[in-house]
């Protein structure tokens, strides 16, 4: 096996978490390279990703063109997609090398030439107001928003920014889409969720748009935003023990009664 490891330079003491990791695979005579976050190659058959959720998702999207599931090993904040801290690095390797993980299919989303696997986020250009949102599924209008944004978004981005907007959890494997408005000016606006073969439209009536891709990338003052589902799915890979239920209990303490 050979494997892909993948740091980002811009998290702090990333050297030494990525000795860490190196150190370790070495001992386990493990075959791996190992590349920036801006300068990725595929060399390997999984990869390890050092960072927080927002550098996993940017691996994510790269290697799903090669097929290739993305484990994380978590040295952010939250690290919700992450499989393990550094200083697990061992047993994570172990279960590699012995097969005892598991790789799902994650859908993502498109607009023009670019990808989200959690989220586009879609806000008019004057950040200091509420802009008027015209929301089309299919071509046809469907409702209007007045908000500080609107939020669209897979399975996978429901547990992030469509979470703290107000909007349901899906569980990874729905082939769905989910709407969620940001602040909406209004008492009667809710979150959709939708089939995830929906073609959808954002457009606007008084600004242009500022469109953020999975809180990373943004295109900036467009007149709309068309969004589908990508032809390409990511790939990723978690431990056996570690299954969809059990991280929103452990990282968003999900279904915890308060203590007395």
């Amino acid at each position: 096996m050979r494997i892909n490891l993948i740091f980002n330079k811009y998290i702090p003491d990333y050297k030494k978490a990525l000795e860490k990791v190196e150190q370790s695979l070495l001992s386990y005579q493990v075959e791996f390279q190992t590349f920036d976050l801006e300068k990725m190659e595929n060399y390997g058959d999984i990869t390890f990703v050092i960072g927080g959720d927002g550098t996993l998702l940017r691996a994510a999207r790269f290697y799903s063109e090669y097929k290739v599931p993305v484990l994380g090993i978590n040295v952010g904040r939250l690290g919700f997609l992450a499989q393990a801290g550094v200083n697990d690095i061992n047993g994570v390797i172990e279960a590699v090398l012995e097969n005892r993980y598991t790789t799902e299919d994650r859908i993502m989303l498109q607009s023009g030439g670019h990808i989200a696997l959690n989220d586009f986020v879609i806000k008019g250009c004057n950040p200091s107001r509420t802009s008027k949102f015209f929301l089309e599924i299919n071509g046809k209008f469907v409702c209007d928003y007045i908000a500080d944004g609107i939020i669209i978004s897979t399975p996978t981005g429901s547990t992030a920014y469509g979470l703290s907007a107000g909007g349901p959890v899906l569980h990874p494997e729905l082939d769905a889409i989910v709407i969620v408005p940001i602040c909406p000016h209004t008492l009667n606006a809710r979150p959709l969720v939708v089939p995830s073969k929906e073609h959808i439209t954002v457009k606007t009536s008084d600004d242009l748009l500022s469109v953020s891709i999975d809180g990373f990338e943004t295109i900036k003052c467009v007149e709309k935003t068309s969004i589908h589902i990508a032809p390409e799915k990511a790939k990723l890979a978690f431990l056996k023990n570690n299954n969809f239920y059990s991280v929103l209990r452990n990282k968003l303490h999900w279904g915890i009664s308060p203590e007395q």
